[in-house]
């Protein structure tokens, strides 16, 4: 089966305070996303489903139906925050999605083959979409999950923190556990740095981290539903409280589904994490477009 791309544009955007997804950043108004299909269908993909808030569905379809037909086929799920939540009440004042997690589980009943899930406002790299769609065409199964990782120190920003999933690999390139970071920068000594409660811990530049970039097999939805539920009768009140995917990758592990494998790349990562960054992502892809690695129209 041919795997399918599934993007995720549903986020809030609270720290870049606008729709960062549809930005254009490329010389003819190509947005990120652009840029990971182009590279997707490049690589084999024929499909890609977008996950996106219901109240910005027509304006999204606006500018993505006419670049993108005849090209790759698409689909739309929503993320809501009543979706597979069953009896469960959902706290009145909660206005943040559930996380990533509940926003991949949100496609189960569109995405019947393998598929791959990336966030749409990073930028991953040819390398990166080329090596999901051989995972998933060759090796991937229901006890065999991957993550495309990226060195930490090629996914920092120079304009505050971030937050990424910190993987502990084994021998094998197997990952072992995965631990969301959010708060992690370079320090005065420049060293990478990340908080936790009022203490810091160091972290080495060539740690793997997750760009939120994974091959699943689709028995994974049953799985998140599993988990999703648990979620939410232990946090679900905490308005605060997100479901993300790392969650489910250190849970697939330990409850040994299954092995999730860590597949490096030498892609180098760039995004949009404050409107600061803005420039830097532009001259990114300027340099990309004038080493011909990009079309200066993408979709022309």
């Amino acid at each position: 089966m041919e795997p399918t791309l599934l993007i995720l544009a549903a986020g809030m955007a609270s720290r870049y305070g606008s729709m960062k997804q549809v930005q254009g950043f490329g010389p003819s108004g190509e947005t990120i996303m652009d840029y990971s299909i182009y590279d997707a269908v490049r690589a084999g993909f024929k499909k890609v489903v977008f996950i996106i808030r219901k109240d910005f569905a027509e304006d999204f379809k606006a500018i993505f139906e006419p670049k993108l037909k005849g090209k790759v086929a698409t689909d739309y799920v929503y993320q809501d925050l009543r979706s597979f939540t069953g009896n469960f009440q959902v706290p009145a004042d909660r206005v943040k999605p559930w996380g990533t997690a509940h926003a991949v589980l949100c496609a189960k009943d569109v995405i019947k083959e393998p598929f791959a899930v990336i966030n749409a406002d990073d930028f991953y790299g040819r390398d990166a979409f080329e090596k999901a769609y051989s995972f998933l065409t060759t090796q991937c199964n229901e006890r065999l999950h991957s993550i495309i990782g990226y060195d930490l120190a090629k996914t920092l920003s120079e304009n505050g923190s971030v937050s990424r999933g910190v993987c502990q690999v084994d021998a094998k390139n197997n990952l072992v556990s995965i631990a969301e970071r959010t708060k992690i920068y370079r320090n005065e000594d420049n060293k990478i740095t990340y908080e936790e409660g009022d203490k810091k811990f160091e972290v080495p530049d060539d740690s793997k981290v997750s760009m939120n970039f994974w091959c699943f097999d689709n028995s994974v939805f049953a799985f998140i539903e599993k988990i999703f539920a648990e979620f939410l009768a232990e946090s679900g009140n905490n308005i605060k409280a997100e479901f993300f995917i790392p969650i489910i990758g250190d849970r697939f592990i330990h409850e040994k589904k299954g092995a999730i494998t860590v597949i490096p790349t030498s892609a180098q990562w760039f995004g949009v994490t404050y409107k600061e960054d803005a420039p830097g992502v532009q001259k990114s892809l300027n340099q990309l477009i004038s080493g011909g690695e990009y079309p200066g129209n993408l979709w022309k």
